[in-house]
């Protein structure tokens, strides 16, 4: 659903990116006051296991269509929707950035496509009244379901409203919404039974690990972890190597939802864009993109997929290490008591 810049005029891509940015602050302040530092290392490797999972798109049955993992849930179920949300941003900026994935003007738009529902409306609101009463596998399993089918719909409707400010005439509201919506169903259909699996392992792994919004020993203290901490980040690790090194190269050829959308309905999964901001986003795009595409220029397809899964896995652990480390998230409290 990553959206490309002709899609969005810069007023409207300014608003969003304007909207993104306030949610962001929001975060980073109540991350600081959460300031639990085990979330540093899950903030990387739930990012790092996200970025692999969203190179396998997964064909939709009939449609010629496919779909690959948003993740905002996912990541939010173990990091709560505030960690979860600057964690999303590290993934996608990773991917617009160095991979020329999503428009960099429209990165304001992907940020609230693709996180901010999914970690505030599917995690912060949905999830945490399923978890509440307690934490089981029928839960987790309906609250990923529910909650994935929901954030994509409220995303792909999003889309429609963000091209339909920007004056994009080649897809009429309607007509797009009617393309964008029922497909994405499928997709967050598939991407919450994906997200269940996830999370059914983490719960058997390490039960504590489960965001309610209660306290940062959430699941069920009589449930016994399976699993240490450091083991689940290690499998956390080899998960993302795997799936962004091996199972990537398996991914659909097919378009993914919203070029199928776009296609069905102007005979192209691409528009043309035109305009000085267009043009000078492209610019920097072009400079910071080092792998565009998950490619190596002038090499193989399959060489340059597993490379990029790897290399961007790895980038989004130091980015969420950095971004943690800069903006002082975590180890306050203990600063605090140091100096009394």
């Amino acid at each position: 659903m990553h959206m490309a810049d002709a899609l969005v005029a810069p007023a409207v891509a300014g608003t969003m990116y304007a909207c993104s940015a306030a949610a962001a602050g929001w975060a980073v302040k109540k991350v600081q006051e959460e300031d639990d530092p085990k979330k540093v290392p899950l903030m990387g490797m739930m990012g790092a296991f996200v970025f692999a999972g969203q190179m396998i798109n997964f064909t939709i049955p009939g449609t010629g269509s496919s779909g690959h993992l948003c993740g905002g849930l996912l990541v939010s179920a173990v990091l709560g929707p505030f960690a979860g949300f600057l964690t999303m941003i590290g993934v996608l900026l990773i991917q617009c950035l160095l991979f020329a994935d999503g428009g960099l003007l429209a990165l304001g738009c992907n940020i609230w496509n693709m996180a901010f529902y999914g970690c505030f409306i599917g995690a912060g609101l949905l999830w945490r009244q399923f978890m509440k009463n307690g934490v089981d596998k029928r839960k987790i399993t309906v609250a990923s379901i529910v909650g994935c089918i929901l954030t994509l719909q409220l995303g792909a409707l999003s889309v429609t409203g963000e091209t339909l400010a920007s004056g994009i005439t080649e897809l009429p509201f309607g007509v797009f919404a009617a393309a964008m919506q029922p497909i994405h169903l499928a997709i967050g259909l598939v991407e919450g039974l994906i997200t269940a699996a996830v999370l059914c392992f983490l719960y058997e792994a390490r039960p504590e690990l489960i965001w309610t919004g209660t306290s940062i020993g959430t699941a069920e203290s009589k449930k016994k972890p399976r699993l240490s901490f450091r083991k689940v980040l290690l499998v956390l690790a080899g998960g993302f190597v795997v799936v962004g090194g091996a199972l990537s190269l398996a991914a659909s050829a097919n378009p993914d939802g919203l070029e199928w959308s776009i296609e069905r309905i102007t005979g192209s999964a691409e528009l043309a864009s035109s305009g000085a901001v267009h043009a000078a986003a492209e610019r920097i795009q072009s400079m910071t993109s080092i792998l565009p595409d998950y490619s190596i220029p002038n090499q193989g397809a399959a060489l340059g997929t597993s490379v990029s899964g790897i290399f961007g896995g790895i980038a989004v652990i130091l980015l969420c290490a950095s971004l943690c480390w800069l903006l002082r998230l975590f180890g306050r409290k203990g600063r605090h008591e140091q100096n009394q």
